[in-house]
This record gives structure tokens, sequence and C-alpha cells, in this order.
């Protein structure tokens, strides 16, 4: 069955960049901008991220916490956080179970070809831990302005 609004947010506890453990039962009190996108230092993922970045203390200001959410590695995570100075986590999924539980992770198509990869989708999740607002395939530059216009 397909997540909604009004579901609990699929619980999760995965390392960020620095190593250390994020889980969703931590950001309880905050709002959370659950963002996944395909690959670090492409760009559409650098847009959205710097439109995350851009907007920042904004989140900030309305009590929300931004989570970015690839495949990649810390190291690759470091480098792309590091290029485009995110302040900010990106959380490591290699194992695609966060992407995969938050249905952010499946078959897709370019130019002709098929293959497994993360679906740029966002989930805004309220303070008690409930999907608010799901947002599917989204386009990266606006994208961040539209979260933001949605949380209160």
């Amino acid at each position: 069955m397909a997540l909604q609004i009004g579901d609990q947010a699929p619980d999760f506890s995965v390392l960020n960049e620095k190593g250390e453990t994020v889980s969703l039962e931590s950001l309880q009190g905050k709002w959370v901008v659950l963002y996944f996108y395909p690959k670090d230092n492409t760009p559409g993922c650098n847009k959205e991220a710097c439109a995350f970045r851009d907007n920042f203390e904004a989140f900030t200001e309305k009590n929300a916490v931004v989570l970015g959410v690839s495949l990649n590695d810390a190291k690759s995570h470091n480098k792309f956080i590091d290029k485009f100075n995110l302040p900010f986590s990106l959380l490591i999924d290699e194992d695609t179970q966060l992407s995969t539980a938050y249905e952010s992770y499946g078959l897709k198509k370019f130019m002709g070809k098929e293959y497994m990869g993360i679906t740029r989708n966002t989930f805004l999740i309220d303070p008690e831990g409930k999907i608010a607002k799901i947002y599917k395939k989204v386009k990266p530059e606006p994208h961040p302005i539209d979260v933001l216009s949605d949380l209160p």
C-alpha cells in the first residue's frame, strides 16, 4: 500500500556524511524535510541542493530540519557538501532501505535504458512523525520554495 498523507512516516536510523546516526525518532518535535535525489554532483541535484541551501535559514526559522538522501557514500557526500557549502546533512542509503521504505527507489528509464535508481521525491514529516505532504518527481529548482510555503 502506498504511503499517504496522515500515515506514520517510516522510521529510519541511518548514517550521515559524518558517520553520525540520524533517526526519525531523534527528530520528534521538529518538521523534517526528507528529500530523495539521484546522485551527488549532477546538474539537477546541484540545483535542488543549492535551492535548499539558499533557503536554509527560512527552514530553520520554521523549526524544520532538511535531510538529503541518495545512494552515495560518505566521501561523495562530503565532497558535495564542501563544493556547494551545504548547511544540512546528507544521509547514506547505499543499501536502498531508506529510499525503498519511502517508495523512492525503483525502475527508471533514461534515453531508452532501464536501470534501478532514486526518484526525486520529498516527504514533509510533521513534528509527531506523520507524513504531512508528499511531493513526487519534483522539479529541482523551484521545489524547495514549494516545501517552504507548505510549512506552518
